[in-house]
């Protein structure tokens, strides 16, 4: 998500990282251990991290974006690499990689980046026209226009319903269908006037009619929730004892899932009733950390991106060890 610096493909856009000391803090226990940012995006975080940590630390940034990959290449410390890989493949890229585990902590900061957001080019914003793209890589996998062109219109409406929560799933859904039947969807402008269109005219305020359609097709085409989840899947094997987890979510699907997944692993197994059980209860691989954190009211009020962001924090438990 947000970072706070300049992307040298456009020194104009600047990324503030959210939450930034607080996740810095809450991730950093060790100068010395074994860090990931699973999220470069422009290197806020990675920053802020790199300047905690001791001569023998070591921190391995990961992103899927190219762009955000160059930016990681302009940063000259030894004590650092970018991986040019998706956050679900973490534990392969690692381990081809020759960084191997255990690691001391691992920061997830989801969603989409200032830049990607604010470059008319990438496709992922309504305010500025530009190819209907979407993807966070661009070099892989399908655009938001090509799956546009070939999704079931009971497909598209259930996507717009599920991830971007859209009341008018339905009727945008058919209203697309229509459309490409005639041309197809090109531009994001051409996409934001056709969501516009098909709304009725009461409307919510403060936000434009096409954010729940543009975030619902940005989470289809990047499979941005499957990617959480695998990622989350690999993460207790990941860390060391004492290692922590720390989750920026910016939306309630996200953290959902990072929500439903710390307290599953912060319980341990769950055995059927009825099943004979001597000694305790087998102790969950995760301990959860203080409450989940949002921003202050001035770091919203400066970045209203921030806004919605929400932080939670997990540490590798000790226990299971002695099991």
């Amino acid at each position: 998500m947000p970072q706070p610096c300049h992307d040298p493909v456009d020194t104009q856009i600047i990324h503030r990282s959210v939450l930034l000391e607080e996740a810095v803090n809450a991730l950093v226990t060790d100068p010395n251990g074994r860090y990931v940012d699973a999220t470069f995006g422009r290197g806020g975080h990675s920053r802020a991290v790199l300047a905690r940590l001791g001569a023998a630390g070591r921190l391995i940034g990961l992103d899927r974006d190219p762009e955000a990959v160059a930016a990681a290449r302009a940063l000259t410390d030894s004590r650092f690499r970018i991986l040019h890989r998706p956050f679900s493949a973490i534990a392969t890229a690692l381990a081809e990689a020759g960084e191997h585990a255990p690691l001391s902590g691992l920061l997830l900061d989801l969603g989409v980046s200032s830049p990607q957001l604010d470059t008319a080019a990438r496709g992922f914003s309504f305010s500025a026209d530009g190819p209907l793209d979407m993807r966070m890589d661009p070099t892989r996998g399908e655009s938001a226009a090509a799956w546009l062109m070939r999704a079931e219109q009971q497909e598209i409406a259930r996507v717009l319903r599920e991830f971007g929560e859209e009341r008018f799933a339905k009727r945008i859904a058919r209203a697309i269908c229509e459309r490409r039947a005639e041309a197809p969807l090109r531009t994001t402008a051409e996409l934001a006037a056709l969501v516009e269109r098909a709304q009725p005219g009461r409307r919510e305020p403060g936000k434009h009619p096409a954010t729940r359609t543009f975030q619902a097709l940005r989470i289809q085409v990047n499979d941005e929730l499957g990617e959480i989840e695998r990622c989350l899947d690999q993460v207790c094997d990941l860390l060391a004892p004492g290692g922590r987890l720390v989750v920026i979510s910016f939306h309630s699907l996200e953290d959902r899932i990072v929500k439903h997944f710390m307290r599953r692993e912060s319980r341990g197994a769950v055995l059927p009733k009825g099943v004979p059980v001597t000694g305790g209860p087998a102790p969950g691989r995760l301990r959860l950390l203080g409450k989940a954190q949002r921003p202050s009211t001035a770091e919203s009020e400066s970045n209203p991106r921030a806004r919605s962001a929400i932080m939670r924090v997990a540490e590798r438990s000790h226990a299971d060890d002695a099991h």
